[in-house]
């Protein structure tokens, strides 16, 4: 099933992602996490793309291992690393896979790339580049957005019109960059809904359980960190347990508000961390549920 025959269908949709491993023999610990990430019924699941295309095979390997467990997948596709050819090799590997959804992405270009090297073939220097190729493939595809703006845009507004750009290029959905203010969004909603963007945009939850994990965070991201996070973050540092049970509910209490918001889809970045995307279901799957009905 596409993701936006999901979208067009539900009221309320709720999924999750995981990450390619780094070093292959951590594969099949991948695998198990997916499959567990899988019973928990969530809409779909995305499978990210490593950096300068480093687990495109596993990428397309895990998204079928998803699909198998009756679960829908959505394979990202950069396009650092990417040529059109070999592109066009990944669709057939795709469709061999039964994959129908793809999150189209400029990428991130690796820390080690050479100086002056193109990191992407002719013609595929954005994301909305790729967007033209997938779908005139017939895929579904969705494209990333981002609530406090891309960190390589002059400004909001620059970001805005480059988002256009994917818009226009037919994509079918949006999905978020992490955010831990709300308000966040809801002004970034407004003003996408301003410029006429009216696709529906999923809302990107990154639970935070190590508090180590927030200036990383921030580094990536650029994201703007509440003082109450950054409160439970300094008072449970040194307390695992206690700091792992803070930042579920931190995120509990975000996706509850986006909800409420009128928020139709919520993504959780799971980190190939099942206990973390099964703790919040089980706070919110009532709510889920009743939101649905």
């Amino acid at each position: 099933m596409t993701i936006k025959e999901i979208l067009d269908k539900k009221k309320l949709s709720f999924s999750l992602e995981v990450f390619p491993p780094k070093q292959q023999a951590n594969f099949d610990s991948v695998i198990r996490a997916a499959k567990e990430l899988s019973d928990l019924t969530p809409d779909f699941i995305s499978i990210t793309y490593g950096a300068g295309g480093s687990t495109r095979g596993n990428t397309v390997e895990i998204a079928s291992k998803i699909q198998s467990f009756n679960t829908p997948a959505l394979a990202h596709l950069t396009c650092v690393g990417n040529t059109k050819e070999s592109v066009a090799a990944t669709v057939v590997e795709m469709r061999n896979a039964g994959i129908e959804n793809v999150l189209a992405l400029r990428g991130d270009i690796p820390q080690n790339w050479e100086p002056g090297k193109p990191a992407t073939g002719e013609g595929l220097e954005h994301a909305s580049d790729l967007v033209h190729l997938l779908k005139a493939e017939g895929f579904c595809v969705g494209g990333a957005c981002y609530p406090e703006g891309h960190p390589e845009s002059a400004n909001r507004a620059e970001d805005i019109d480059n988002l256009h750009y994917k818009v226009d290029a037919g994509v079918d959905f949006l999905t978020t960059q992490m955010f831990f203010d709300n308000n966040m969004l809801y002004s970034y909603l407004y003003r996408l809904q301003s410029k006429g963007i009216h696709v529906p945009v999923l809302a990107g939850i990154m639970p935070i359980t190590n508090s180590s994990q927030v200036e990383r965070m921030v580094r990536l991201s650029s994201a703007y960190v509440p003082a109450k996070l950054l409160a439970i973050c300094d008072r449970f540092a040194d307390k695992p347990e206690a700091m792992w049970q803070a930042g579920i509910a931190y995120a509990t209490d975000q996706i509850i508000d986006l909800i409420s918001n009128g928020v139709r889809g919520i993504h959780i970045y799971t980190m190939n961390k099942p206990a973390v995307a099964s703790a919040i279901l089980h706070n919110i799957d009532a709510i889920i549920a009743a939101s649905n009905l």
